[in-house]
């Protein structure tokens, strides 16, 4: 029986059947390259982005190799989302995202419907599983899953294009024509319906996949089509909205300048709608492919035209509205906690080494940001003890995580380039300033490593139901108020000009109170376990939380020592 023949719901659900193959096809391909292309992809994506420019092309390559502008969009979320990227970076490789993506539907084009490489798929995939499931070397394992990836997807467009049937019903089809004579509003219609079909299937590149069968069999005229390509490009902005829902207020933004600039393009392309389909029109038919508004077969060749001249334009216009777009996705998500400031890397992010005192002095400027990353990283941990409903308690969590992956690339990016300036001659005053930059640094990303230990040991009450009393939480209130205090020492010696201004004295002092402090309360608890104050599982979690801050307190005072030579016995091995 042909598709032509067989019950309308049977079609509906071979179709999205089809249409499932082509998703996960285009999941297994993304995941597949972004594993092959590995952490070089990532670097790429968070240091070649200095300039406009920059960051358009970024955004441009990285949607190009990985086919999903999704993937790129939720990428540049988590970047913002870690500190590697600022707002306006962001936005600068939305655009070049929104490009690339034009790509896709070249591909989906050529090799869908031009090239019939259906028929290649099949042999395709017998190379890709025994390489992926044989190959040992992750490269070629990586490649036989982009393979297979490559080949499920144009799978399922040959059977979504077999599908779709090329004969409606003469009701079918005048309703269909209905819907194209309302003018302006025609228009309107099918951009909220090509959002809305976005959204249902949370890929652009499925969506088009959609638009252009129902082109290739006629069904849906060109200038619907290209009504409905501007609803997609509304509807892909979802993805990052949704990932950035868990994310602090810097991916918020970035997410909601996506939705802007796309909102802003679709707009403006509207008002000119017409005169832009024409000129595509002409575009067309001077490449000797047929006019999209008469000729079936240049639909989608008109409709591949207008969605990439369609997104290069709208970048080259915002592009230059950048610092604009910036402000009112400010405006639109202000801070509310004021505490989710961006630490970054100032001085030696462009990885140059120069003489080593000037690099060494690069340094000792990008090192006086630990203090306020600890100082943020304290403030959120009592945040998180104090909180008293599950939203916020979510958020303090996030920000904790987030900024011990700060603490882990400060730790690996200062490291990685003071080791490079060891290969210049050096004088022993240089090599032991190198030493202690490494000292410190390595202390800073334990104590990150001790604030995201905190975290769980918070989780693990959560999971054994139960919760610390009103006396435990007052107690612990005093402790991390010790550790604030010995944060400000840290904070205070870092910023010294002049070894000899590091209070080394106050440091030892303080870290004294806090270990004092420490064992009382060690005391304390067993005795509160024995008069049966708190269960046991309160009082060894309790325990655990203590010890936790006491680490970090030792890993302060190694911080203050370290910045005038004297090292932790971990660091001396």
């Amino acid at each position: 029986m042909s598709p032509d023949q067989e019950p309308l719901y049977l079609i509906l659900i071979k179709i999205f059947g089809a249409l499932g193959l082509f998703i996960y096809g285009m999941k297994v391909m993304s995941e597949g390259i972004q594993r092959v292309a590995g952490d070089k992809l990532r670097n790429g994506l968070a240091s070649m982005t200095s300039t406009r420019l920059g960051g358009v092309l970024t955004g441009f390559f990285t949607t190009s190799v990985i086919q999903s502008s999704s993937a790129t969009t939720v990428m540049i979320v988590s970047f913002v989302n870690a500190g590697l990227l600022n707002l306006k970076q962001s936005i600068g490789v939305i655009m070049g995202a929104n490009i690339g993506t034009t790509i896709t539907a070249l591909i989906i084009v050529i090799f869908g419907f031009k090239i019939s490489i259906t028929a290649f798929a099949l042999p395709i995939l017998a190379l890709a599983v025994p390489l992926f499931l044989f190959a040992k070397a992750d490269r070629w394992k990586y490649l036989g899953e982009f393979l297979i990836g490559f080949s499920i997807l144009f799978i399922g467009l040959g059977a979504l294009k077999d599908l779709v049937p090329s004969n409606l019903s003469a009701e079918t089809q005048e309703f269909i024509g209905q819907l194209g004579e309302y003018g302006f509003f025609s228009t309107i219609l099918m951009v909220v319906v090509g959002t809305i079909v976005t959204i249902i299937v949370q890929s652009s590149s499925a969506a088009i996949a959609i638009t252009l069968t129902l082109c290739a069999k006629g069904i849906i005229p060109f200038e619907m089509a290209a009504a409905i390509v501007l609803g997609e490009n509304i509807g892909t902005t979802i993805t990052a909205n949704i990932a950035a829902v868990i994310g602090n207020t810097h991916a918020k933004r970035a997410a909601r300048a996506h939705l802007i600039f796309n909102l802003i393009g679709v707009l403006w392309m509207l008002i000119l709608f017409n005169p832009f389909l024409r000129l595509i029109d002409s575009i067309v038919v001077s490449l000797d492919l047929g006019s999209p508004f008469t000729n079936v077969d240049s639909i989608k060749d008109g409709l591949t035209a207008f969605h990439m001249l369609f997104n290069i334009l709208n970048t080259l216009i915002l592009v230059w509205f950048v610092d604009l777009i910036a402000r009112v996705v400010i405006k639109m998500v202000p801070s509310k906690e004021g505490d989710d400031e961006i630490f970054k890397l100032k001085y030696i992010s462009t990885g140059i080494v120069k003489t080593p005192s000037l690099s060494l002095q690069e340094v000792q400027m990008e090192i006086r940001q630990f203090g306020d990353i600890l100082a943020s990283l304290c403030k959120n941990s009592k945040k998180l003890l104090l909180a008293e409903d599950k939203a916020k308690t979510a958020r303090f969590k996030s920000r904790i995580y987030d900024l011990e992956n700060t603490t882990d690339k400060f730790e690996e990016e200062v490291s990685n380039y003071v080791i490079r300036i060891t290969s210049e001659e050096l004088s022993i005053n240089h090599s032991n300033q190198i030493r202690d930059v490494l000292s410190i640094a390595s202390e800073f990303e334990r104590t990150g490593d001790e604030y995201l230990r905190l975290v769980k040991h918070f989780e693990r009450l959560d999971a054994k139901n139960v919760a610390l009393t009103s006396k435990q939480v007052s107690k612990l209130e005093v402790l991390y108020d010790l550790i604030s205090d010995a944060v400000g020492i840290v904070k205070s010696n870092l910023n010294v000009e002049d070894l000899s201004q590091v209070n080394e004295e106050e440091a030892l002092s303080k870290e004294k109170e806090i270990n004092d402090y420490v064992v009382k309360l060690h005391k304390q608890n067993l005795k509160s376990i024995e008069a049966k104050e708190y269960s046991v599982k309160t009082g060894v979690v309790y325990k655990d939380i203590i010890a936790s801050l006491e680490t970090i307190g030792d890993h302060l005072l190694n911080m203050s020592q370290s910045a005038v030579g004297k090292y932790s016995e971990e660091d001396q091995i």
